[in-house]
């Protein structure tokens, strides 16, 4: 479980195709405090440690995940900027919504402009997650809890606010991106409930 609050920004320093692929991520946590097997969101995605040393760890990613995200799109090359965030603890602050790191789809990034001292973007989300995307809802994009504006059919929008770009990927966000859509967990359940009903 994540909140969707960003805590560092990584760096893919390497990748290995194994079996699976292997990528190693540089960053700023106490490495120390991170256990073998513990979860890290990676631009959204739940994945595993499963080596580490002071500055850095190593995750394998299924070709499965490759699939349904946006690593599949552009990869995950030395130099690329990831955000991360450690799995949520019991007591710790719930500053997002809640985000389970299984990404449902990959959306793009069609459209974007300064809004005041924000940014406006609009995505476009694969139809068959689009429907439970609401105003005033919550979704996460590369890892980040963000509340939608408006949505018109496929179409949604939000607003990042300065603090979101700097310390999170979002500063370098360009139109055309792919990013890692994951619904929210609440609005796939009422959409359960109501084709039941």
């Amino acid at each position: 479980m994540f909140t969707g609050i960003i805590t560092d920004i990584g760096t893919v320093t390497e990748t290995q195709q194994r079996g699976d692929l292997r990528a190693r991520i540089q960053n700023s946590y106490d490495m120390a405090g991170v256990d073998m097997g513990a979860s890290i969101a990676c631009n959204g995605v739940c994945l595993t440690v499963v080596g580490k040393g002071p500055d850095w760890f190593d995750v394998d990613i299924s070709a499965e995940t490759i699939s349904k995200t946006n690593i599949g799109h552009h990869g995950w090359a030395p130099g690329v900027r990831i955000n991360l965030e450690r799995a949520l603890k019991v007591g710790d602050e719930l500053g997002g919504h809640i985000v389970s790191g299984h990404v449902d789809g990959v959306a793009e990034l069609v459209e974007m402009h300064d809004e005041g001292d924000s940014l406006r973007l609009t995505f476009e989300a694969p139809p068959e997650l689009a429907r439970f995307i609401a105003p005033k809802g919550s979704v996460a994009l590369n890892g980040t809890s963000l509340t939608v504006n408006e949505v018109s059919g496929n179409r949604f929008g939000i607003n990042l606010i300065p603090h979101t770009q700097e310390v999170t990927t979002w500063g370098g966000a360009r139109v055309g991106d792919k990013v890692n859509l994951e619904i929210d967990t609440l609005a796939r359940y009422v959409a359960r409930l109501a084709e039941a009903g």
